[in-house]
């Protein structure tokens, strides 16, 4: 408990950092778009005819989060297409603004991406919160029809302890709730939660990929992002290279989940999963 009185003084400290700083929901681009995203002029082409969406993390941007997936990305042939939401701290910092607010951000920009692109419907990439949060687009704001797959990267899609396991959800810092609502509404009780997963957790006709670490240290437990429904693969990163040890922040930079991105983008031109090499692999 001592350990988390300290957790929970620092995240006191920061949302009142954050409070002083927010301008989530601003007009303005702080943060630059990833290496490679973001080019408007980037038309589809009959092999990928699908733009990708890149949806980050809680306490992220669109450039920490997807610095090396992006160019992998475009290097495949895809346009890519990155935001932030939910801004914070001066707007270098995203993902805590209100869900329901950051999720029509999303769809948003997902309409001026098909309208720029001509391109009928998008593919999502999601870390974490992005993993999560466009659940809610494809159920509550009629997206569904916009979006082919979603795929997401240790996505807590049933809420999350934030790794603080034994610890009272009451004990979260007050302030925490006025400035990072979206920690709170990622607790596995919530509202936001309870209702977004009541009814099936799943739209028919998109196709879902979810790609879990065992060693997941803020969705928690990591089987928080395994969904239920049709048309959905559960993956977990270590059941494909057991000496892969890529935890939460790894994972959009990690080879072996870049690749199982890559491969369920495109599913019917699969490539072998490189295990063995990257940031969070032992080798095999």
């Amino acid at each position: 408990m001592r350990g988390f009185k300290i957790y929970a003084a620092g995240l006191s400290a920061l949302a009142l950092t954050l409070l002083s700083t927010t301008t989530a929901g601003a007009d303005v681009d702080v943060v630059p778009p990833p290496p490679s995203a973001n080019n408007w002029s980037c038309q589809p082409n009959a092999a990928h005819p699908r733009p990708i969406v890149l949806a980050h993390g809680t306490f992220e941007n669109r450039l920490d989060n997807w610095f090396a997936m992006s160019p992998r990305l475009v290097a495949a042939g895809y346009c890519v297409y990155a935001l932030d939401f939910g801004r914070g701290l001066g707007g270098t910092v995203s993902g805590v603004g209100p869900m329901r607010a950051s999720a029509q951000e999303i769809s948003d920009f997902i309409d001026r991406v098909l309208a720029t692109t001509g391109a009928q419907q998008v593919d999502i990439v999601g870390h974490s919160q992005g993993g999560l949060l466009p659940r809610y687009y494809l159920k509550n704001l009629g997206g569904a029809p916009k979006v082919h797959t979603l795929i997401g990267l240790a996505p807590d899609n049933h809420g999350t302890t934030w790794g603080l396991v034994g610890v009272p959800i009451t004990l979260v810092p007050p302030a925490t709730d006025l400035v990072c609502p979206s920690c709170t509404e990622q607790l596995p009780t919530s509202d936001f939660i309870t209702q977004l997963n009541s009814g099936g957790e799943t739209r028919p006709g998109v196709s879902y990929t979810v790609i879990a670490s065992k060693y997941d240290e803020f969705a928690t437990p990591y089987t928080t992002g395994f969904l239920n429904g049709p048309d959905v693969d559960n993956i977990t990163l270590q059941d494909v290279c057991p000496g892969d040890f890529s935890e939460h922040m790894a994972m959009t930079s990690d080879p072996v989940a870049i690749q199982l991105v890559l491969n369920a983008l495109d599913p019917e031109h699969k490539a072998p999963v490189p295990c063995g090499i990257g940031v969070g692999s032992a080798q095999q």
